[in-house]
């Protein structure tokens, strides 16, 4: 397992203002994946307007999955740091078909962003007083209900849900991709690095969370500067937090 640094509360602006200097350095990448992130988006929404429990799974695996589809703004960001003039191509060839360990673990996402939602919609259709269908239907009934806890609980059970799915994440994506070691390895790894630094980590996952709502909020049109801007940003906490030199570098 690769040694793992603690960082202050300080460097998760630091990784921000590195992500932005490489959105400037490498714009044509950095502008293509966020297009496409922000195209999806708009589709998703036009698809599952009129139903909240569609639209809730599909923008939870749009928020679990997104760390996933910037894999290749990563490998665009190490070239960056080597001195190297990254292109399109370079944030293409990060998705190896012989290399399946990145698959896999979006596959596992996937999973966690379903156990969510079925979780999410067990609890609410047991102690929702109405039915609930369509987004509507979940601001009136649970939102805005003047009885009960079930909005608190429902946001309770999410963090506690999301918390796990974040810490198995949020180093071990670019380590996947920098370096040939396992899933359950990159996995752990991404553990030991937020155990080794809970609170600056606990503040970089509420600006991710922050800075997406936001592009979220602007039609998705802000997706297009926060998904490669967040992607940047994520590669130079993986470099601060991860000690990896001796760990083979992915082929």
């Amino acid at each position: 397992m690769p040694p793992m640094r603690s960082v202050g509360f300080r460097q998760p602006f630091v990784w921000l203002a590195r992500g932005w200097h490489d959105m400037l350095a490498a714009p044509v990448p950095a502008l293509a994946h966020g297009l496409i992130v922000a195209g999806f988006g708009l589709l998703l929404l036009a698809v599952a307007r009129s139903h909240f429990w569609l639209l809730a799974g599909a923008f939870s695996g749009f928020l679990v999955m997104g760390p996933i589809a910037a894999t290749g703004l990563y490998a665009v960001a190490r070239a960056l740091e080597r001195g190297e003039a990254p292109t399109l191509a370079t944030a293409l060839a990060a998705w190896r078909p012989r290399d399946h360990r990145l698959v896999g673990f979006g596959l596992l996402l996937c999973a966690a962003g379903t156990a969510w939602v079925l979780t999410s919609a067990s609890l609410i259709r047991a102690f929702a007083p109405a039915p609930v269908h369509q987004p509507l239907d979940f601001i009136r009934v649970v939102v805005l209900a003047e009885q009960g806890w079930l909005f608190e609980g429902w946001l309770a059970l999410g963090g506690v849900l999301a918390a796990p799915v974040y810490a198995s994440s949020v180093i071990a994506i670019p380590l996947l991709m920098d370096r040939r070691v396992g899933i359950l390895d990159a996995v752990l790894a991404s553990w030991r690095a937020v155990l080794a630094s809970v609170g600056p980590m606990t503040l970089w996952g509420a600006l991710l969370l922050a800075i997406t709502l936001v592009g979220m909020g602007t039609a998705m049109l802000g997706l297009i500067v926060a998904v490669p801007w967040l992607a940047y940003a994520s590669w130079h906490a993986y470099r601060d937090l991860v000690g990896a030199g001796g760990l083979p570098q992915a082929a």
